[in-house]
């Protein structure tokens, strides 16, 4: 792994992380202004702690195993199934970026950064590893990405990731041309893509916050589907994914609420109480963390299971 390039020096991306981190945790868990989704409103489960974590990406592979992002050791680690503790998978020789995605081949992504991502447009400081998740061997993939916040990966390939301190959103092509300015969409940060890849989806954290979707075929054109306003400006939404029907669903890293997407500008939360709240991921396969069931991690180190 030597030679990819990471920066050693002050490490602001993890301190940034960290502040937003230190406010959630500030916060006393209350009543959110969105109202409870339809049949919502179920007690999320805690099924895994990490103590002193801040998980910042999260992804479950085809076995159920949950894998997640630690900003403030710079590892990977794998919980097998819930209750189970959590294990270090690989450790990065530099600040982690956040992101996590699966390749079609089955590898894991994992985004790296350094301290310039207030300036990584212009510096492109940032890259993704590819692991092995059989022996955790890690191999290098791309550079020179503004940053790796939120990754998001197409049937064929096609890799994307996302900078929430800045605007790029950068596009990683299967034969390992990096488009650092693929699209500009400030704050973007979790990213997620519809099942028939037209769509890359991401959350607005500190920018004018909210949801928004970038067609894949005119990145120039983002579409708006959500704007926090009002009593819900400084909520913070996170790493988001989508549900079997399409809707996004996002944490929110200040007012712990996990919101669900109904419509423009139509929200309504399936849990609050949590704040922190930092990814959500769906499970996969038959065992663990398995298919159907949504969870949240956050910076607090906790990992629930959320009713969807």
């Amino acid at each position: 792994m030597r030679g990819i390039g990471f920066a050693s020096s002050v490490r602001i991306a993890a301190a940034g992380a960290a502040v937003v981190a230190a406010l959630s945790l500030l916060s006393t868990p209350q009543a959110g202004a969105a109202p409870l989704c339809p049949g919502a409103g179920q007690a999320p489960v805690l099924v895994g702690r990490v103590p002193g974590a801040a998980i910042e990406g999260a992804a479950v592979d085809g076995a159920g195993r949950l894998y997640l992002t630690d900003l403030r050791s710079n590892r990977v680690l794998r919980i097998d199934r819930p209750g189970d503790p959590a294990v270090p998978f690989a450790t990065l020789p530099g600040p982690i970026g956040g992101g996590l995605a699966f390749a079609p081949d089955g590898a894991l992504l994992v985004g790296y950064g350094d301290a310039r991502v207030f300036v990584g447009d212009l510096a492109r400081p940032a890259g993704i590893v590819r692991i092995d998740v059989g022996t955790g061997t890690v191999h290098p993939f791309a550079s020179g990405l503004s940053a790796a916040n939120g990754l998001a990966v197409t049937r064929d390939g096609i890799v994307y990731a996302t900078n929430d301190l800045a605007s790029l959103v950068g596009r990683v092509l299967p034969n390992g041309v990096v488009q650092p300015d693929w699209a500009v969409l400030p704050s973007a940060n979790g990213a997620a893509l519809s099942a028939d890849d037209r769509y890359l989806y991401v959350s607005r954290t500190f920018v004018n916050p909210g949801v928004s979707r970038i067609p894949l075929a005119n990145p120039a054109a983002p579409e708006s589907l959500v704007d926090f306003g009002g009593a819900d400006t400084f909520v913070a939404p996170d790493g988001l994914v989508l549900d079997a029907a399409g809707r996004p669903i996002v944490p929110t890293d200040i007012s712990g609420e996990i919101l669900r997407v109904d419509g423009p500008n139509r929200y309504c939360a399936l849990a609050g109480g949590l704040p922190g709240s930092s990814v959500l991921t769906f499970g996969s396969g038959g065992s663990g963390f398995s298919a159907g069931r949504l969870f949240r991690a956050g910076f607090d180190g906790d990992i629930y299971e959320i009713g969807a």
